[in-house]
């Protein structure tokens, strides 16, 4: 299976468990792996056939910016589900990272993998 991927993606939402978390947006960042067969594609040079990153990404940072969840195993686990569902992919790979939530710890965060490739 072939890998479609979008590193450092920034988004901007409310995320945490402390109050002032819930009235700051944060900055958390997504690296995406997603398993999709591009030798369609490949073979007809139409967008149509692919899985098309922009539509994907923009996708992702809609729902995001419009979520308000405490937890990030809760919003991993949604942008998973959301990629599986909405765009048909079978497998994919997701790392947040959720930067300055540690004191003194440049990346903290979560990798999941959901899916077969």
């Amino acid at each position: 299976m072939d890998i479609i991927f979008l590193g450092g993606l920034e988004i901007e939402t409310i995320i945490g468990i402390y109050d002032w978390e819930r009235t700051q947006k944060q900055t958390i960042v997504l690296d995406i792996q997603m398993a999709f067969d591009i030798s369609k594609a490949a073979e007809t040079d139409d967008i149509k056939h692919a899985l098309d990153y922009k539509t994907v990404s923009k996708r992702i940072i809609s729902f995001v910016e419009a979520s308000e969840f405490f937890l990030v195993e809760k919003l991993i686990e949604e942008i998973a589900r959301l990629i599986q569902s909405e765009f048909h992919v079978p497998w994919v790979k997701i790392v947040l990272n959720k930067k300055g939530a540690i004191r003194g710890a440049s990346d903290v965060g979560i990798i999941i993998e959901r899916g077969e490739k």
